[in-house]
Formats: C-alpha cells, sequence, structure tokens
C-alpha cells in the first residue's frame, strides 16, 4: 500500500507534469551556478596530508622557530663556457637581481652570495667581518671552486660534482597571518580533542579556520602569480643557459593546472564520447539528448554546491567529476534500454504506462545498487587521508543527486518526447552478449579455472603490493618538475627534507669552572662571564659528540643526500684554528661571527631558548631502492640503541615525515575501507536477495575484481597512492551494480519457464547489454585520462578501465556459471512466488 502511495506521488509529480518536474531541476542548477565562480582547487600542502596528524603541527612549530622553509630553487648551467667565467657569472648576477625583483621573494642566495672561507683560508678573527664573497675582485675563483665542492658547508648544497650547475635559493616572505592562524587553529583542535570547547571556543575554531582556508586561497592565487613571473623572469636566461625552477610552491601551483588541465581536456573528451556511443548505440537524437543532459546538469549542481558551501576539490578528489559523469550515465542507459524493451514487447501500450513500467521495472535495481555504490565509496571517508575521506563524501552526495535526478529527467523527458519510433529490432550487441553465455554454458569448467588462477594470481600481486613510491614518478620525464628535480636529487645533494631535532638531556653542573686556557682567552678578549651564552648542552663537548656521531651516521647512508648540523660548524672553527674548539670557545661562537656567518652557520641549527639542535638532510628521492619507512626507522634506531639519545629527545619532522605517514596509512587504509565495503554489502544483498547462498554469489565475483586489479598493481609493481587506493572501491562500487541488475534479471527470467540455462541466455541477451554498454563507455571514457600530465591520473584512468573489464567478465561468466552450478533459486511453481521478493518484479 506504501510502495502504491509512493509510486502515485511520483506518477502524478513527474510523469502528469514532465515539464514542470524539468523545469524543477532546471531551476536547481541555475541557483547552484551561482556557485561555480566560488569552486577553488586545493594542491597546498595542508591538503595532502594525514587528518589530524601531529607531526604537521610539530612541523609548523619548526618553521616557526628554526626559519621559514617556504623555497623556490632555480638551478642553472651555462651552456657555454665554464661557470665561473665572468659572462656567465654575469648572467647568474644578473637572473639573481631579477628574482629579487619579485613580490613575496624575501630573500634570494646563490654562490654569488654566500660567505667565503676558504678562498683563501681566513682566520677566526675574520669571522667577525662582513664575508667576501666571489664577485669581490681579489676573490681567487679556482679556490672558491674548490670551496663550493669540498667545504663542509657547501659540498652538495650549491654547486654540482662536475662544477657546471649551481643553484639559486628564493626565499619566500614569511606570511605570518597565516602563520597566526595556523597556531590558533592547532591549538583549539588540540584542546577540542583532549578536554573539549566551550561554544565560544567552538565558534571561534569555526571562524579561524575559515580564515585560515580563505588566506590559504589567498597564498595560492599569489604563489600562481609568483611561479608565473618567475618564469617569465627566467625565459630570456634559457637562450645562455639550461635552467629548471623547482620547490614546493613550484609544484603545488602546477598541479593545480594539471588539474584543471584534466577537468577540461577529460570533461570535453568524456562528453563527446558520450553522444558518439548514445548515437552508435540508439541511433536516436533523444536518446542522446536526454542522458547528456541530466550527466550535465548532475555534475553541473554538484560542482556549484561544493562552490556554495567552499569545498575545495584536490588532485584526489577531482576525478569525481568523472566518475558522477559515468556512474549517471550508466543510470541513463539502463532506465533507456528497460523502456525500448517495453516498446518492443508492448508496441500498442499508452506511453505513461510505458514509462511507469520501465520505472517500476529498474526502480528497486537501481536503488540498491546505487546504495551499494554508496556504501563502496562512503567507506573511503574512514581514510586518514583528507583528499581520500572528500572523494568518499562527494561521491556519496554525488551519488544520491545521480538517482534523484535521472529518475526525474529520464521518465520526464520520455513523456515530452513521446513514444515515438524504436529501432530495438535492428540492434545486433545482444549476439555479442549471448557469446558470453554460450560460452559459459560449454565451457563453465573453463570459466571456473580461470577465475580460480586469477584468484590465485591476485593473492601473489596483492602480497607484493607496495606503498613506496618515487615523487618524481608522479610526472613526465620531459616536465619541468621532472627534470628539475631529478637534477637535484642527482647533482645536488637531494630533494626530499628531513629534520632531525634534538632535545638537550638534563643539565648536569660539575663545577669544574673555565679551564686556565678559557680564563686566558676571556681576558685577553676583555670579556666579563655576563657575555657568556646562556647555558645550552649544543654548545659543549659532549653535545657537539653526540651530533657528531648521529651525522657521520646519516652521511653513511646512501639513501641521504647533504646533511648539515652545528658539527660543520664547529668543525670549520676548529679548522681555522688548527685546534679541537674548546667548550669555553663553543660558548662564545654567535659572539665571535658576523651577522651573515651566523646565519649560516649557527641560526639554522640550534635554538637556545629551547635547548634544541637541529640536523638537516636531504634524502634521494630518485634512489630505486628507497623505503623511506625503514629509512627513518633505522635512524630513529641508531639515535636510540647507539648514540645513546633517549626516546623523547629525537622528533623527525619535514616534508619526507608527512609524506610517508601519509603513505603508511594507505595500506591500514586500504585494508579497513575494503572490509567494511564488503561488509555493507553483503548485508545489503542479505537484504535484497533474501538469501545467503544468493549473496555469496553475488559477492564473489566482485572480490575476484578488486583482488585482480589490486593483485594486478602488485605484479606490474604500480604502488599504492592517494589516487590508486580509490581503484579497489571504485572496482566494488561499479561492480557490484552488475550482479544486481543481472540476478534481478535471471531471477525475473526464471519466473517464466523454470529453465536456468534459458534465462541465462535471456539474461544476457537484456540486461547483458545495458551492462555492456556501460563498461565499453567507462572503460573507453577513462582511456582519456592517459593524456593527463599527472601519472597517477594516468594510472587512475587505466586501472579503472581494467577493474571494469574484469567485473565485466565477472558478471558475464563467472556469476552466471555459480547461478547454474548452485541453483540458489526456487522453482517449484512457475512464478516461483515472485510477489514475495523484494525485487521480483524488477527488470
Amino acid at each position: 500500500m506504501k510502495n502504491n502511495k509512493l509510486a502515485g506521488i511520483y506518477e502524478t509529480l513527474i510523469l502528469r507534469r514532465p515539464i514542470i518536474a524539468m523545469l524543477a531541476i532546471m531551476l536547481i542548477a541555475i541557483g547552484m551556478a551561482f556557485g561555480l565562480p566560488n569552486l577553488k582547487l586545493d594542491a597546498s600542502l595542508d591538503s595532502l596530508t594525514l587528518e589530524n596528524d601531529n607531526t604537521l603541527a610539530y612541523y609548523r612549530q619548526s618553521i616557526q622557530r628554526y626559519g621559514n622553509s617556504d623555497f623556490l630553487v632555480v638551478t642553472y648551467k651555462p651552456l657555454k663556457g665554464d661557470l665561473f667565467d665572468d659572462n656567465n657569472l654575469l648572467t647568474l648576477k644578473e637572473l639573481c637581481d631579477e628574482l629579487r625583483g619579485i613580490k613575496g621573494i624575501a630573500k634570494v642566495t646563490s654562490m654569488l652570495d654566500v660567505p667565503l672561507l676558504y678562498s683563501p683560508k681566513i682566520s677566526v678573527e675574520q669571522l667577525k667581518e662582513p664575508s667576501r664573497t666571489l664577485l669581490q675582485p681579489d676573490v681567487d675563483r679556482d679556490l672558491a671552486r674548490k670551496e663550493f665542492l669540498e667545504s663542509p658547508i657547501y659540498h652538495d648544497l650549491i654547486l654540482s660534482e662536475d662544477a657546471q650547475t649551481t643553484i639559486i635559493l628564493a626565499e619566500m616572505t614569511l606570511d605570518e597571518k597565516y602563520q597566526a592562524l595556523v597556531k590558533s587553529m592547532d591549538t583549539l583542535r588540540i584542546k577540542r580533542d583532549t578536554v573539549g570547547l566551550s561554544p565560544d571556543e567552538a565558534s571561534e575554531l569555526a571562524s579561524v579556520s575559515q580564515d585560515f582556508l580563505d588566506q590559504r586561497t589567498l597564498r595560492a592565487a599569489e604563489e600562481q602569480v609568483r611561479v608565473t613571473e618567475i618564469r617569465e623572469k627566467m625565459a630570456p636566461f634559457k637562450a645562455n643557459a639550461q635552467i629548471f625552477l623547482g620547490g614546493l610552491s613550484m609544484i603545488t601551483a602546477d598541479m593545480v593546472d594539471y588539474i584543471k588541465s584534466d577537468l577540461v581536456i577529460f570533461g570535453t573528451g568524456i562528453l563527446l564520447f558520450i553522444i558518439a556511443v548514445l548515437a552508435i548505440i540508439f541511433r536516436q537524437i533523444r536518446w542522446v539528448i536526454l542522458p547528456l543532459a541530466t550527466c550535465i546538469l548532475c555534475v553541473e549542481i554538484m560542482l556549484g554546491y561544493l562552490g556554495w558551501l567552499d569545498w575545495r576539490m584536490t588532485v584526489v578528489s577531482s576525478n569525481f567529476v568523472a566518475l558522477l559523469l559515468i556512474i549517471t550515465l550508466a543510470l541513463t542507459i539502463h532506465l533507456i534500454v528497460r523502456y525500448r524493451e517495453l516498446c518492443l514487447e508492448s508496441p500498442d501500450k499508452e506511453q505513461v504506462a510505458l514509462v511507469r513500467d520501465t520505472v517500476r521495472s529498474m526502480a528497486r535495481p537501481c536503488l540498491y545498487t546505487m546504495l551499494t555504490t554508496v556504501a563502496a565509496f562512503s567507506s573511503l571517508v574512514l581514510s586518514d587521508i583528507r583528499p581520500v575521506i572528500d572523494f568518499g563524501w562527494m561521491m556519496t552526495i554525488g551519488l544520491v543527486l545521480a538517482l534523484i535526478i535521472t529518475f526525474v529527467m529520464i521518465p520526464a523527458g520520455m513523456m515530452i518526447f513521446g513514444k515515438g519510433l524504436t529501432n530495438e529490432t535492428d540492434d545486433t550487441s545482444s549476439a555479442l552478449t549471448l557469446n558470453f553465455s554460450r560460452f559459459t554454458e560449454h565451457h563453465g569448467g573453463l570459466v571456473l579455472g580461470l577465475a580460480l588462477l586469477a584468484a590465485i594470481a591476485s593473492v601473489w600481486g596483492i602480497s607484493r603490493l607496495k606503498v613506496e613510491n618515487h615523487f618524481i614518478d608522479y610526472f613526465h620525464a620531459d616536465s619541468e618538475i621532472y627534470q628539475g628535480l631529478w637534477l637535484i636529487d642527482n647533482k645536488l645533494g637531494g630533494t626530499m627534507p628531513l629534520d632531525i631535532i634534538l632535545d638537550a638531556p638534563p643539565s648536569v653542573d660539575d663545577g669544574s669552572g673555565l679551564s686556565a686556557e678559557d680564563e686566558l682567552y676571556f681576558a685577553e678578549e676583555g670579556l666579563d662571564e655576563v657575555d657568556l651564552i646562556e647555558d645550552s648542552y649544543w654548545f659543549t663537548r659532549p653535545g657537539i659528540d653526540d651530533l657528531k656521531k648521529l651525522q657521520d651516521y646519516l652521511e653513511s647512508l646512501p639513501e641521504v643526500g647533504k646533511v648539515s648540523s652545528l658539527v660543520m660548524t664547529t668543525d670549520i672553527y676548529s679548522d681555522l684554528v688548527n685546534r679541537k674548539i674548546s667548550d669555553f670557545e663553543l660558548s662564545l661562537l654567535s659572539l665571535m661571527m658576523s651577522p651573515e656567518n651566523t646565519a649560516l652557520l649557527l641560526t639554522p641549527y640550534v635554538d637556545e631558548l629551547q635547548n634544541q639542535s637541529r640536523i638537516t638532510l636531504r634524502v634521494k628521492d630518485t634512489l630505486g631502492d628507497l623505503n623511506r619507512n625503514q629509512l627513518l626507522d633505522k635512524i630513529h634506531h641508531f639515535a636510540i640503541d647507539e648514540a645513546g639519545f633517549k626516546e623523547d629527545q629525537v622528533h623527525f619532522t619535514g616534508l619526507m615525515v608527512l609524506y610517508n605517514n601519509m603513505l603508511q596509512s594507505l595500506f591500514r587504509s586500504q585494508i579497513l575501507t575494503m572490509g567494511m565495503v564488503f561488509f555493507c554489502i553483503m548485508a545489503m544483498f542479505l537484504v535484497l536477495f533474501r538469501s545467503l547462498s544468493v549473496a555469496l554469489i553475488a559477492i564473489f565475483p566482485n572480490l575476484l575484481a578488486a583482488g585482480v586489479v589490486l593483485g594486478g598493481m602488485g605484479l606490474a609493481g604500480i604502488p599504492l597512492d592517494m589516487m590508486t587506493i580509490t581503484i579497489a572501491a571504485i572496482t566494488v562500487g561499479i561492480g557490484v551494480d552488475h550482479e544486481i541488475h543481472y540476478i534481478t534479471r535471471f531471477k525475473h527470467e526464471l519466473s517464466i519457464d523454470q529453465d536456468y540455462i534459458a534465462s541465462m541466455h535471456r539474461a544476457h541477451a537484456s540486461i547483458g547489454r545495458a551492462l555492456l554498454y556501460t563498461t565499453v563507455i567507462i572503460i573507453v571514457g577513462f582511456s582519456v585520462l592517459m593524456l593527463s600530465n599527472f601519472i597517477p591520473s594516468v594510472y587512475f584512468g587505466l586501472l579503472t578501465g581494467m577493474a571494469m573489464l574484469t567485473a565485466l567478465l565477472a558478471s558475464m561468466t563467472l556469476l552466471p556459471k555459480l547461478i547454474l552450478v548452485f541453483k540458489p533459486f526456487k522453482t517449484n511453481n512457475k512464478v516461483n512466488d515472485a510477489s514475495s521478493s523484494p525485487v521480483s518484479s524488477n527488470g
């Protein structure tokens, strides 16, 4: 009774008033269109880290203590002559001057500006004097070249081993407003997660979070402009030198461009493909216009909704546009195919009756397929990765929207266009789908054998699945990002920054005071004891020895490039005085240096207020067998077990830590996601089919399809990342649609004559065509992503196509074979008690 009432309301609102129904959707779309200008893309560091990652807050604190880490890197290699020739140095100077004139760049540093300590070797007293630099007329450039190559300060930092490539560091102006907002937001979030917030504090957190997003948007826009201006400034110099731009700001700016490009290229490509496929399949203009309008409206309303909410798309979540187009199209095709079948069966029926029967026969299978797909995608919100969480929510909301719009637009459109002529008898696609049913009938053993082999291969492949990857491999080899990263990684000391921050142990005063030698030096310099630096463990010989032990180990690791710390500073000082530096001299280091030398040799490596010391290093991302997690574990164990630090003294931070945390969460997320997906889908199958045996038969092809895709990734050496982690959910989410539609139709056909074999053939000839159409569209449509400049997007397209092909083959061969083997449906009477099943009337 309740279903009849709902059907009556639906018929009254949609089928009897189709124009009003379509106008209502159009008005909603117009309203949402006003949100489109506010739609934003976000590729910032914050959008690519773990949700509630405590190391992100620590990373931000370290920036405030040790200086801004936001640099752009320009590599410079002259095309002619030696790098140290007058013309090439003059060109380098001109390039640096051009960069200094760009808004937002606080400081530009190159080999022209850094202090020279060994060209020739200076005395320790000269550390107090203004620094000598490369372009000063009395500087010996051959000695400077040697210093850049061999000095513990500059080795692997500023000049390549062949002395022909150098780098320019452009430090960005510290955004104090952004840092203040981050500090306030982190403080409130920590309090929220520990003791809770008062209503006023909760309101303040919401306000600060919005201000943070707005400031981040402003920063991103400024970075985009700055990167563009830098490239414009660099362009004239490329006639004389090989120049590449690198750095986090440049990568995030380019990734936003990649997302925009992918959206335009993929969106345009798939829309053209949809038009072509619909025209070929249905050969009627109405069946092109209606599905196309439905898909466009669905995506436009969803994008407008995101704009109104200021919900930003990321590298991962931007893919929801493509998936939403595809899934909406699949829904429209199922309705159209069923309508055309009913027209062929009952050509004399009134249009309203045909459309009503179409909706009634497809409502439940479409609803359940949508619910299972929603279950698959909503499981992604269990991830710890914000872009993956957003992707899950966007798809969940979009799928519900797609179901509603499809069941309004397509039936209303059918009513408006009228019955028309059908060319269903000219459709020969059923001949292709019947080949699958014949193969299953005559070679069922082979189907089961191949499925078993695929399952075994999948298990083996999944065991080889990994998350470790090379960030550089996200980009094409001919891209500026790739070439710049490769050059820096292989010739200039590595690309992935890692900081080790060490807290001092509890201080112990041994009461020994100053040595006689130190007292004599103290008197000669005319200093009083009040001039001594506040006691710091790191300005003592034991502190330096602790640092040196760890630094020597780091430099022995093949994965590690340039390493810098306070040890470098003390080694240089000892070398300048030709003896080991004393504790007293250590305590006076900052008083014995000019501001330039202090900024170079002390400030980046010690925080006296916190009694901390910092070791900076860069990891070689292109190293073939790099395993970031194992590397961090090795360093941590050495620091604790060999170097003698306590657990709470050692802190890892930097981009490598944030990136590694995200990678390590992928395995946990994948396991949790898949477990939740199959639990939810199994529960829905039990509700839908009211049979455990049918539910198990339906779930197995999905397990196999997901396993084949993940196993294929493992065998091919494709690592899990933020993009590919979603493939399994997509495979199950869309693949399960096939099982529901096929089993529903099979059960309906079986109720006619109780013949399992004949029912299989009829199901293949009917619903099989819709499954074939949607799969072909998905596979070919996603192949457009091969044009992407972002390699994970390329993998996303290829793997999605592979997943859909596997799901189709499993649904057309393995699923019917399992049904034939286990015969899970009762055949006691002709109608098979059809009215009692929740899906018995489905087509």
